[in-house]
């Protein structure tokens, strides 16, 4: 990435503090007893949120807003769902109001693992930055380039971003990091698991050094915790809830043999709930969506090899009830922000705990209730015996076959069967092509950015 001199860094060792950065701790009214305004938050921002119908801070936003008003770096750590994206965006906005923004040049930024996310903080972020008179972008890969360069031109205020496709835009001169007054790494240990550290680290480098940054992770592992030591000066450090899946989650083990998997998760997915499915693999994703719409439960796929418009669509099928299942790789695990999933399964066991607490977290969001079921087989019994332990999960565990009686008990009564949408191979002469459904959607989109800059890419490659 090419740097303008004014974006360069100040040479100065990681541990020594950056001047002008010490501020008094806040004064804290009690957490139970805070309101927004209490908190420190300004009035047109309360305003925007109590029309939102959102009145009463959560934990981790009662735990840092008062921090990161008054201009400290924040490590905070929370689980996915906890609430900490509002966390991040009222200091954002509240730093930036009145402030002038230069053509390509922002003045805030965020950064975020995968495109949905990106999406998701955007729905956040937006009004409460309309209410301070801030504009947002978003710039993430999967999609033409065209409309993100014009909204860095039109000077946009905030930008959200992944990686890759931010350090493409950098290297053809359409932004600037040299104005970015605080900067905000979310779901850092999901970042360090894409792989996305390196760009992370350049890209932050970019920014000013005296800047003010928050951090915030569902997990502080080793790799999150270099990320902390490199870019945050004397941090507040936020914990709120343990890093475990939600109390009132119920967890089910079952194991089948593999003749039986696929059937054992169409009886799961075919009840009235709003299921979440998770595979391993791309391939398994299709397949297993494909194999439900046949079986009559409409399912629609979410995986790195869809353009974005196809991902949006999909998500949007799900949200509003055309399909009743989504089959999901784990790149998707932090970024689906759907209301109402009853049910997650994992019909391939995830390969660390980490991402089953990820996985899981889709459902029982915001108080509610949810199930988890997890499939394997009698081969992977020790490897997720392990992952389980590891999880803090004490799953309620059976053997079954597609018949079994657990498997009705967890689905639920049977919805109506839906028959499957022919698929055409050809078009018939003289008749039109029907338009693909959302379950049928496939495409050819964006791969996740690699790890480095290597020069330009094509459009639509990165992020």
């Amino acid at each position: 990435m090419t740097a303008l001199p004014s974006e360069m860094p100040a040479a100065m060792p990681p541990a020594e503090p950056r001047a002008g950065r010490r501020r008094p701790r806040p004064t804290r009214p009690r957490a139970a007893d805070a309101t927004f305004a209490d908190l420190g938050v300004p009035a047109p921002l309360v305003a925007a949120l109590a029309a939102d119908g959102i009145t009463s801070p959560r934990p981790i936003q009662a735990a840092t807003l008062p921090d990161a008003l008054a201009g400290r770096d924040i490590l905070g750590r929370a689980q996915t769902g906890s609430g900490k994206t509002l966390g991040f965006s009222l200091p954002l906005v509240a730093r930036l109001a009145g402030g002038h923004t230069m053509a390509c040049r922002p003045r805030g930024l965020v950064l975020v693992p995968t495109r949905e996310l990106a999406a998701q903080v955007q729905a956040v972020l937006s009004p409460l930055a309309r209410a301070m008179g801030l504009t947002v972008a978003t710039i993430f890969g999967g999609t033409p380039q065209r409309a993100q360069v014009i909204a860095l031109r039109n000077r946009a205020d905030i930008v959200v971003a992944c990686p890759g496709r931010l350090a493409d835009l950098i290297e053809q001169g359409h932004c600037h990091l040299g104005d970015v007054e605080i900067s905000v790494l979310d779901e850092a240990d999901h970042m360090a698991d894409l792989g996305f550290l390196p760009v992370v680290r350049r890209l932050l480098d970019a920014t000013p050094p005296e800047g003010q940054r928050l951090l915030f992770s569902a997990t502080l592992d080793s790799a999150v915790d270099v990320l902390a030591r490199r870019f945050l000066t004397r941090p507040a450090r936020h914990a709120v809830d343990a890093v475990s899946p939600p109390a009132r989650v119920v967890h089910h083990l079952l194991t089948v043999t593999p003749a039986d998997r696929a059937e054992v998760v169409a009886t799961l997915a075919s009840g009235e709930a709003r299921v979440l499915i998770f595979t391993r693999t791309k391939h398994g994703a299709r397949k297993l969506a494909r194999q439900l719409t046949l079986a009559g439960t409409p399912a629609a796929e979410l995986h790195g090899n869809l353009a974005q418009g196809a991902r949006s669509r999909n998500l949007e099928a799900l949200r509003s009830g055309e399909v009743r299942a989504m089959v999901a790789t784990d790149i998707a695990a932090r970024g689906i922000h759907v209301d109402g999933i009853d049910l997650v399964i994992h019909a391939d066991p995830p390969a660390e705990h980490k991402a089953y607490v990820h996985r899981s977290g889709r459902t029982a969001r915001a108080g509610a209730g949810g199930t988890v079921v997890t499939v394997q087989t009698a081969a992977q019994a020790a490897e997720v015996r392990t992952l389980m332990r590891k999880a803090g999960v004490t799953p309620q565990a059976a053997t079954v076959g597609p018949g079994s009686a657990v498997l009705r008990s967890i689905a639920g009564p049977p919805a109506r069967r839906t028959a499957p949408v022919a698929r055409r191979t050809a078009p018939v002469a003289g008749r039109a092509r029907p338009a693909p459904s959302a379950a049928q959607a496939t495409g050819r989109g964006a791969v996740a950015a690699s790890g480095s800059f290597r020069g330009r890419r094509r459009q639509g490659r990165r992020g």
